[in-house]
């Protein structure tokens, strides 16, 4: 008998949604308590360093060229400037990033704690679109690059030299099809990758510099041809220093190691507030990536530099965006040539798999509790499909182009670095850490100078990182609409006051008033009162309880509850609540009540003055405006059950 077509849907559903929380939805509930075993949770650090060096060590496949093409002769020297702000800079920043911010929301995180409000969603979403573009350009760049490799290989370049672009959306699909089947399954790929090429990799540059030495003219040849170039050491590292921020890529690894540190396993008694194995295990993660890379990068860009000619370098050239390769295939022949392009088309393609747990780490984080972006973007499988069909249509914009996608990928590394720099600068700063302070503040200096000589010489890049960060505010904001009449309270607490108020009333019907506080004094609620019954026409056998709502951060999406009860004046009994959103609470409040007590709930408003569309956009701003009907609306989708909804009366 077939399937029904409604059980495949539903079967369909259940598994793009598999692991979503019910957050936000429905009938409020007590938050979860931190799991007790977090430490065992995740993978060691050495294999999810694996998983960010397929985009860090990656960068091997088209680094020595940039840097060639950037440096020229100089191009060994650059490349140690380049390391030494690696490990003297970038590294200690974020090794800092990983103490402040040990869940992978990175500098994003530290920096948002310093703004509060619409300023600091829109600061938030601002970075985001940055880490957007630094993510969805690394998954896309990089299988543009790794179809280079492959279309330019000798054996299939007739065969596929007008195939770049398919190839990359194949790739990219791959890519994403990876993470629809499981991160751990991303991880053991990720493994094998780094180990494999690193492998080649290593004899690549051993065989390398046993033709320098074997040849030891090249070497002769290369520092002759660089005296007679820049004259002195002092010229050369001033120039060093001058194309050195069109060697940036060869950091591009950090963020995603900080991105990707939730799935770093930490000790047995690590909590999720104080995961202090997880944070070890990132810095090792982090410090051993950075060296291996640093080795790498220093050797080989000699390498390169001394053994192959400058021309080959230039666009058209055989060693243009594939240096290693053309030495691989030059020196060790076309058998490990071509397992040498297999690896490095491999693990370019792969390199996109820790920007995509990036990603799917970082976006989730915010999007969905500020209310700007659909609840389904929880879950990781249609966050897959999103980021996989994005990055379709930017390889179609750029048509697979690597040179077209190294600005906005630059950019987005080098404006990360720099809010991860001062983010460290303001940290120590607080924590009274003077040393500390100004080394960070000069490491911030360093890279706001390359970001803005990038920005300056690649304005493309800030272009299209505009697009991005246009797209997610604009984007957020209509989610954040479209989700305005959710419930969106994770959780009510009533103190002992408040829960004997509710208790008591529901002895009878549960009236609550809806009150804004003014002075508080016994006129405001005895008039209050009588206007309610006079307005509603009920009996002064009834009772009341106030319910008082003070907005804290208008701009905040979901949050808990907490409910105080007092005794005002010695007679008027009132509830006190905290919250981002007036209607929102005090529907969240009526149905805690009913569902505590089993009895319908009944609450009084008046009628708000003013135009209704201004109250709506005071409502939606600021969490206020016109509170009954919204109310009553926030009610109605939670509850869709009129039987069962709290009854809502304006007068």
């Amino acid at each position: 008998m077939a399937t029904p077509p409604a059980t495949r849907s539903s079967r369909l559903r259940a598994w793009m949604l598999e692991g979503l929380s019910d957050m936000g939805k429905g009938k409020p509930s007590r938050p979860a308590e931190p799991a007790p075993d977090a430490g065992h949770k995740g993978q060691p650090w050495y294999r999810v360093m694996c998983l960010t060096g397929v985009d860090y060590f990656s960068t091997l496949g088209y680094q020595p060229g940039i840097a060639a093409l950037a440096a020229g002769l100089l191009s060994p020297i650059a490349t140690i400037v380049l390391v030494i702000v690696t490990l003297a800079g970038a590294l200690p920043v974020y090794r800092r990033v990983a103490e402040e911010s040990p869940h992978g929301e990175g500098s994003i995180a530290m920096l948002s704690r310093l703004l509060s409000f619409w300023k600091g969603k829109l600061f938030v979403l601002t970075l985001l679109g940055f880490a957007a573009t630094d993510f969805l350009i690394t998954i896309t760049l990089s299988a543009a690059d790794a179809s280079t490799h492959l279309v330019e290989n000798p054996h299939l370049e007739s065969a596929l030299h007008d195939k770049q672009v398919l190839i990359t959306m194949i790739l990219i699909a791959l890519l994403g099809a990876v993470f629809l089947k499981g991160f751990l399954e991303a991880i053991g790929v990720a493994v094998a990758l780094v180990a494999v090429y690193l492998a080649l990799n290593a004899v690549v540059v051993v065989t390398g510099l046993y033709h320098v030495l074997t040849e030891g003219h090249v070497v002769t040849d290369w520092t002759s041809a660089l005296t007679q170039e820049h004259g002195n050491i002092f010229v050369m590292v001033g120039v060093a220093l001058i194309v050195f921020p069109k060697l940036a890529l060869g950091m591009s690894g950090f963020e995603t190691g900080v991105a990707v540190m939730p799935h770093v396993q930490g000790a047995a008694d690590d909590t999720e507030a104080k995961p202090a194995g997880r944070i070890r295990g990132t810095k090792k993660l982090l410090t051993t990536a950075a060296l291996i890379m640093s080795v790498f990068l220093i050797s080989t860009s000699f390498i390169t530099t001394v053994l192959i000619p400058h021309q080959e370098f230039e666009p058209g050239g055989k060693a243009n965006g594939r240096a290693l390769a053309y030495l691989a295939h030059e020196y060790l022949g076309g058998a490990f040539g071509t397992l040498y392009d297999v690896s490095t088309i491999a693990i370019l393609w792969f390199a996109g798999a820790s920007a995509m747990a990036g990603l799917l780490n970082l976006m989730p984080r915010y999007l969905p509790k500020y209310g700007m972006a659909p609840h389904w973007a929880r879950a990781v499988r249609p966050m897959v499909i999103t980021f996989t069909l994005v990055a379709f249509l930017v390889t179609w914009i750029f048509d697979a182009d690597v040179d077209a996608q190294g600005g906005a990928y630059a950019t987005g590394v080098l404006v990360l670095m720099s809010s991860a720099a001062i983010a460290v600068t303001i940290a120590a700063r607080r924590a009274g850490q003077r040393g500390w302070t100004i080394g960070f503040a000069t490491i911030s200096a360093v890279l706001l100078y390359v970001t803005v000589v990038n920005v300056i010489e690649r304005p493309d890049g800030v272009k299209i990182g505009a697009c991005f960060i246009a797209g997610i505010i604009l984007i957020s904001l209509l989610s954040r609409l479209g989700r305005a009449f959710e419930l969106r309270v994770t959780h009510v607490e009533l103190d002992e006051m408040a829960e004997r108020f509710i208790q008591d009333i529901s002895r009878r019907t549960p009236r609550f008033i809806a009150n804004e506080p003014d002075n508080r004094d016994a006129e405001e609620y005895r008039s209050k009162k009588d206007q309610i019954r006079a307005d509603n026409d009920i009996p002064g056998t009834e009772d009341f309880v106030f319910v008082e709502v003070t907005v804290t951060d208008p701009s905040e999406f979901e949050a808990g509850l907490t409910v105080r009860g007092e005794v005002l004046h010695e007679r008027y009994r009132v509830l006190t609540v905290e919250s981002s959103s007036v209607p929102n609470a005090l529907a969240a409040l009526l149905l805690h009540a009913r569902d505590l007590t089993g009895v319908r709930p009944h609450i009084y408003f008046e009628w708000t003055e003013g135009n209704p569309f201004a109250n709506f956009f005071r409502f939606f701003l600021f969490g206020r405006g016109e509170v009954a009907p919204t109310t009553r609306e926030v009610l109605r989708e939670a509850e869709p059950d009129r039987e069962l909804r709290p009854r809502v009366h304006v007068g």
